[in-house]
């Protein structure tokens, strides 16, 4: 019989969800932007969040993060929605050792990965979170704190009647640009063009209600720019002939 396994990692993925209730007692039902896998976590991935994560993770709180305190210095900080597997986000953090990088997968076999990967880089200026990016926006993320914030290849939701899963609507993006310091910059890439027209419309509809600035020449969509790395997910699109869009705004 197979050990009941019942570590922190594993006891991570049943705690992604918090649930609420309303006041009579009743479970309040979320519209979310992701849906919670059942991928196995390996061996490795699970040793990888139990023995690391008091040096690299962050727990949830109902309360801002001091970023001064967790990272040791004042450089900003680039918050990323969904790293998948973690190899862009820790590559990225391992070339800009002058930005701090907060990480947010739902999925615990990526959490892991992205552990092992920046260890074997040997990164300092890494952390990362286990729980649904709205409610850390919302609670742990003080405003103007943010130096930049990614979202690379979001779940699409392509039927229309799941459009309203996306996690790109008027409501995050307003919540987003509190969030940034002057300067500091919201980079979305997606290989779905509906998705991309969908992002771009949203950007381009709070543009002036929450100060921020289309960088594109062509007030569209940019080239991906050489601190994006590609992934493999991407490099495997180009094969099959999908395009990419990458939109990068500026808060001012």
């Amino acid at each position: 019989m197979t050990e009941q396994k019942n570590t922190f990692a594993d006891q991570k993925r049943k705690t992604v969800e918090t649930a609420e209730f309303t006041e009579d007692g009743r479970y309040k039902r979320k519209v979310r932007s992701f849906v919670l896998r059942t991928g196995r976590l390996s061996e490795y991935q699970r040793q990888m969040m139990n023995d690391n994560w008091a040096n690299y993770g962050l727990d949830y709180q109902e309360t801002p993060f001091d970023f001064a305190e967790i990272y040791g210095n004042d450089h900003p900080v680039v918050l990323e929605i969904g790293f998948g597997m973690g190899k862009s986000l820790v590559e990225m953090a391992a070339q800009n050792p002058d930005k701090n990088y907060l990480g947010i997968e739902v999925h615990t076999p990526g959490v892991g990965a992205c552990l092992a990967y920046a260890l074997e880089k040997g990164v300092k200026n890494l952390r990362v979170m286990c729980h649904d990016a709205t409610e850390i926006l919302r609670d742990c993320i003080a405003e103007n704190s943010l130096g930049g914030l990614q979202l690379f290849f979001p779940d699409p939701w392509q039927k229309a009647k799941h459009h309203k899963r996306r996690i790109v609507q008027a409501a995050f993006v307003e919540t987003v640009a509190t969030k940034l310091h002057c300067g500091g910059f919201i980079h979305f890439a997606t290989d779905w063009e509906n998705y991309a027209e969908h992002m771009l419309d949203v950007l381009q509809s709070m543009q002036s209600a929450v100060g921020i600035r289309n960088v594109s020449a062509t007030n569209d969509y940019i080239e991906r720019p050489d601190f994006r790395p590609l992934t493999k997910f991407e490099q495997r699109g180009h094969k099959l002939g999908h395009g990419v869009w990458d939109l990068y705004f500026i808060k001012e």
